[in-house]
């Protein structure tokens, strides 16, 4: 993350400067589903649909796709160990970079700044024909929710991404047998 810092940072990195965790998983999904390795899942879920293509080199992204082996709710996927340990990674630089703090946990001052910038620079298009993968990418990154629903909105809704179509795992298990009649094993 050397030289200019705005031309250096990944747009999973600017998502985890605006909105944490969750905005920078919402990001590596969408570059995933950009390039054809993941699709929505049935309930608001995510899988793998295909290879991650060598290209993806950034950490967070290489282990949500790995960590999507079998489909996953946006909760579900920042809970996978693989993810969790690429983001505190990514938090740990974001940090040593001056771009967020640890306690309290934010953003710093430069990180503020940092974003007022890509947002004066980066403002919602008013179409989304002729923008490439790496300008949605840049603009989800920025602006969050209001981006990703404009310029993905099948996915956004159907990946569980946006609203409440998302999912728990413990819904998860019971469309999967689990029953939900009765007493089982260790209820009360």
């Amino acid at each position: 993350m050397g030289g200019d810092i705005t031309t250096a940072l990944e747009p999973h990195e600017i998502a985890r400067i605006r909105g944490g965790r969750r905005a920078a998983v919402t990001v590596a999904v969408l570059e995933l589903h950009l390039r054809g390795a993941v699709g929505a899942g049935r309930a608001g879920t995510m899988q793998a649909a295909g290879p991650a293509d060598g290209r993806i080199r950034a950490p967070l992204t290489r282990a949500v796709h790995a960590s999507l082996y079998r489909p996953a709710g946006l909760r579900q996927l920042l809970d996978r160990q693989g993810v969790r340990t690429a983001l505190a990674e990514l938090g740990r630089e974001l940090t040593a970079a001056g771009l967020l703090r640890g306690f309290p946990p934010g953003r710093t001052r430069a990180g503020r700044r940092l974003m007022k910038e890509l947002r004066d620079r980066h403002p919602l298009p008013i179409r989304r024909s002729g923008l490439s993968a790496e300008d949605k990418l840049l603009l989800v990154a920025v602006h969050g929710d209001a981006a990703l629903t404009g310029l993905a909105p099948r996915f956004a809704r159907e990946a569980g991404l946006v609203g409440r179509g998302g999912t728990t795992e413990r819904e998860l298990r019971q469309s999967w047998g689990g029953g939900g009649g009765g007493f089982g094993c260790g209820t009360v």
